[in-house]
């Protein structure tokens, strides 16, 4: 599933895993971004790919700290918003690091592969040993870098695993043209076995598109 050469990832990027989405966007392309936060993937995207980047932020102060960096963003929910665009209206919708909080994922990831030609989606790994150790171990849901909130006031309402995702992919009818699953310090795993991701990846991140 990782056919593609990744570049060296750049030391002052913010999130890793921004690198690598960008990494999967072609030069001059429309993107939408859903759930952009601060906009920081989008003006990378923009700065370094030409891209005609746009965003939905449901947040408001999300919205003023792109719309302060000159990014197109509106304010919108992943949930509900996004049936009111059109068939193909763009060549990529990602969603990052953004899945595991929204109402109806599968729901989501149907709309992102109409409106765009590819989705990309990143998020992360419920599965990893260490998050298995603590549920074990300790008894109590996990905290770690990538899910850092406490159970009470985590914004995050559908956990999933690497494999859990794969069969999601499966499920809605799209095809895996990318994947890729990040160690602790933001490398790739250097394995494309599914139980090797699920259980060493703390991030997937993968761009699909439907079967044809």
């Amino acid at each position: 599933m990782a056919e593609e050469h990744l570049r060296p990832f750049r030391a002052d990027a913010a999130r890793v895993d921004l690198l690598l989405v960008a990494d999967m966007v072609k030069p001059n392309s429309r993107v939408l971004d859903v759930g952009c936060g601060d906009g920081a993937l989008l003006r990378l995207l923009s700065e370094e790919k030409g891209v005609d980047a746009r965003g939905i932020e449901l947040s408001q102060q999300g919205v003023n700290d792109c719309v302060a960096k000159g990014l197109s963003v509106i304010q919108g929910d992943a949930d509900a918003d996004l049936s009111a665009y059109p068939d193909g209206a763009f060549d990529y919708v990602i969603l990052s690091q953004t899945l595991q909080a929204t109402r109806r994922p599968r729901d989501v990831l149907e709309h992102m592969l109409r409106i765009g030609q590819h989705a990309i989606v990143s998020f992360p790994n419920f599965g990893h040993w260490r998050i298995r150790m603590q549920v074990a171990l300790g008894g109590r849901m996990p905290q770690t870098r990538n899910l850092p909130y406490a159970w009470y006031e985590t914004p995050n309402i559908h956990f999933c695993t690497i494999q859990d995702f794969i069969g999601l992919v499966q499920a809605v009818g799209a095809r895996i043209e990318r994947g890729v699953a990040l160690d602790r310090f933001g490398a790739p795993l250097n394995s494309s076995a599914p139980w090797v991701w699920n259980l060493f990846g703390e991030q997937g991140v993968f761009r699909l598109t439907r079967k044809r």
